[in-house]
């Protein structure tokens, strides 16, 4: 298993990133704030949980082992994979998720695209309390030309699992206010919610 990448920074998406190491790029996914949070040329680390299948083997990147964990910890949820566990931090913050499943704020829950209300208290349930104690990470978020990002931003909820459809609808809905790709995304999923289509 992978656990972590040092090297530099060769490519970034809006939901990944290729990191050089010892020559060799490794395409990592990553939630919209880590990709803005980095600069091309960059040293970096991150922290990764590989996702292994039949027919592929994936890296999904954090910033922090907190991160990480809480992604693998969600994945032990019925129902809940790594592309959920992966959004769920891109819509809630670590911390938040802690505080949503320790409270059973199913609304909160069910603001994760593909999370409806029995997934949500699955959640409660079957998590509980073993999210861990607090680690509050800081965000960033960097700024990108319009069209650039509404177009990135719609790639990364096809590529979520919406249609292009009820993708172009919702940043269409939300183009125009000046958000980078980032909060575009989160506001994105935000007005998904657990909607399919």
């Amino acid at each position: 298993m992978i656990a972590q990448l040092r090297g530099s920074v060769e490519e970034i998406g809006l939901d990944s990133v290729t990191i050089l190491v010892g020559g060799v790029g490794w395409r990592v996914l990553v939630t919209p704030a880590t990709a803005a949070a980095l600069d091309s040329g960059e040293e970096v680390r991150l922290h990764t949980s590989m996702v292994v299948r039949e027919d592929s083997l994936t890296l999904f990147g954090f910033r922090s082992t907190d991160e990480r964990d809480v992604f693998e910890r969600l994945q032990t949820v019925s129902g809940i994979g790594p592309r959920i566990a992966l959004a769920a931090l891109a819509v809630l913050t670590p911390d938040d998720l802690r505080h949503a499943v320790t409270a059973g704020d199913l609304t909160a829950l069910q603001r994760i695209p593909g999370v409806g209300r029995k997934s949500a208290q699955r959640m409660v349930l079957e998590i509980g309390d073993k999210l861990g104690s607090a680690a509050r990470l800081p965000e960033e978020g960097a700024a990108a030309p319009a069209g650039e990002t509404e177009e990135e931003v719609r790639a990364a909820l096809v590529q979520l699992g919406w249609s292009e459809a009820v993708a172009s609808r919702a940043v269409e809905g939300l183009g125009g206010r000046g958000l980078d790709a980032s909060s575009l995304l989160r506001a994105a999923l935000v007005e998904l919610g657990g909607q399919r289509g």
